[in-house]
């Protein structure tokens, strides 16, 4: 037991690290939760501060969310602690200790906690997301296709229900968590849907 808690501990720790907002200090003595779309996240990064710097902080996010869950295995707990230091991870991502309390979606440490745990079914979903994020250059919709697709996925190619119902309750976070910005990125479709069919009608 103590040990499960030391590791759900350190997995809110890791998490916490406001990777983003370091960064965005350090290149241009920005707070990045003020620019852009206010996330503290690797997309916001790259479009304000740099590509360099967005790449730099997504991939050391994906690397707090894998070494949460690689720290739980090698403290040998159970099953169960594992999950909740991921999840913990995430949480400390959300609402990180050496930030505020105001952090991001937690979308790249989501990716780590399944690179880990689920390999097969994170890269499958990532070559799949990585098809509509190319087309219209619109992380927001990706990410929201590709946690849809990741409890799927996980059963298909991992075979593990425990993994499945965990994937879905990582997706009911994030989904309670960014509803706000799920519903501006489906609101900004159905206004691109109905300018191009405004434009098709004109052109008849």
């Amino acid at each position: 037991m103590p040990l499960g808690i030391l590791s759900v501990i350190i997995g809110y720790l890791l998490g916490s690290i406001p990777t983003a907002y370091i960064v965005s200090r350090v290149r241009k003595g920005t707070d990045i939760r003020t620019i852009g779309s206010r996330n503290m996240g690797g997309a916001n990064v790259m479009r304000e501060i740099g590509t360099h710097e967005g790449v730099f902080v997504g991939l050391f996010d994906i690397a707090k969310g894998a070494g949460a869950i690689l720290i739980a295995r090698a403290l040998d707990v159970s099953e169960l602690w594992v999950f909740g230091t991921g999840f913990a991870a995430v949480v400390g991502h959300n609402f990180p200790l050496f930030a505020g309390f105001r952090g991001g979606r937690g979308s790249a440490t989501v990716i780590g906690i399944f690179l880990v745990l689920a390999p097969k079914a994170t890269l499958v979903t990532l070559a799949v997301v990585a098809i509509p994020f190319f087309a219209s250059r619109k992380f927001g919709g990706a990410i929201i296709i590709g946690f849809a697709l990741l409890p799927l996925f996980a059963w298909l190619l991992e075979g593990s229900l425990s993994l499945v119902l965990y994937a879905l309750a990582i997706d009911l976070f994030m989904l309670i968590r960014n509803l706000p910005d799920i519903r501006r990125v489906l609101a900004k479709g159905i206004i691109t849907d109905m300018i191009y069919d405004r434009q098709r009608k004109k052109t008849k």
